[in-house]
C-alpha cells in the first residue's frame, strides 16, 4: 500500500509541473479612450393631461388638444423628424372616502405622451414653446444623442487599445522583457452628457425656452492580456 501510494504522489507532482510549464507569462493592462462631439439628434417628450367627469370626456378633450399640439409640433420639424405616440393613459380620480366608506369615484384622468425626435438639435426649444403654446402641460426632459455612434465608439475604441498597448510595452520595458502575442482583450463603451438641461419648466416656454445641446463624451475602455517575452 504504502509503494502504490508513492506512485500517485509521483505522477501528480508531474502532472502539476506539466501544466505549470505550459502557461504563457502575460501582461494585463487597461485603456481609455474619450471623444467629445455635439449631438446631432434630440429627443423631448411632451404630454396633455385632461380631467372630467366622465371617460368619455376627459377622452374628447384630450384628443382635441394633443391633435392642436400635432400640428404646432409638425409645423416646427417639418420634414427632419418624427413624432410616436409613447403613452397613453385613462385613470378613475377618488374622492377620499369617509372613514368606514367606500372610495367615490368622482372623474376621469386622461394623459397622452408622444415623443419628438428631431434630427435639428436647434430646434429642441421651438418644440417645447410650440407645445406648451397649443395646450402641452407635460414636458419630459431633453435627450441628446447620435444618429450613428459606431464611427465614434470605433474612434474611442482605437484610443483605448493605442492606451492599453502602451502600458503592457512600459511594464514590459520595466520587466526587463517585450511584449508578444495579444492573449487576451474585453472592451467597454458608454455614451455621456456633460452639459445639459435635463427637464424644462412649462412656465418657461412663454419668454422662449433656451436650451444648451452640452457635448457628448463617448468613453471606451480596453483591457489587453499581452504575452512577456523575457530578452
Amino acid at each position: 500500500m504504502l509503494k502504490h501510494f508513492s506512485i500517485i504522489l509521483t505522477m501528480g507532482a508531474s502532472l502539476l509541473a506539466q501544466t505549470a510549464a505550459q502557461r504563457t507569462p502575460f501582461i494585463r493592462a487597461s485603456g481609455e479612450g474619450v471623444v467629445s462631439i455635439k449631438p446631432d439628434q434630440a429627443r423631448v417628450t411632451v404630454g396633455v393631461n385632461t380631467q372630467a367627469v366622465t371617460a368619455e370626456e376627459a377622452t374628447q378633450r384630450n384628443a382635441e388638444i394633443v391633435t392642436n399640439v400635432l400640428a404646432e409640433v409638425r409645423r416646427v420639424i417639418g420634414a427632419q423628424g418624427e413624432i410616436r405616440t409613447v403613452g397613453f393613459n385613462v385613470s378613475p380620480i377618488y374622492r377620499s372616502p369617509a372613514q368606514g366608506q367606500p372610495a367615490v369615484i368622482v372623474g376621469y384622468s386622461v394623459t397622452n405622451s408622444v415623443e419628438v425626435t428631431m434630427s435639428d438639435v436647434n430646434v429642441a426649444g421651438r418644440v417645447l414653446d410650440a407645445g406648451v403654446k397649443a395646450g402641452a402641460n407635460s414636458i419630459g426632459g431633453i435627450r441628446f444623442s447620435l444618429k450613428d455612434p459606431q464611427p465614434v465608439r470605433a474612434q474611442a475604441l482605437r484610443l483605448a487599445t493605442q492606451q492599453a498597448r502602451a502600458q503592457a510595452e512600459a511594464i514590459a520595458q520595466g520587466l526587463g522583457a517585450r511584449t508578444g502575442r495579444v492573449l487576451a482583450a474585453t472592451d467597454a463603451t458608454s455614451v455621456a452628457v456633460t452639459s445639459l438641461r435635463d427637464s424644462v419648466g412649462v412656465g418657461m416656454a412663454a419668454v422662449g425656452t433656451p436650451v444648451e445641446t452640452g457635448t457628448l463624451e463617448v468613453r471606451a475602455t480596453v483591457t489587453i492580456e499581452t504575452e512577456i517575452v523575457i530578452l
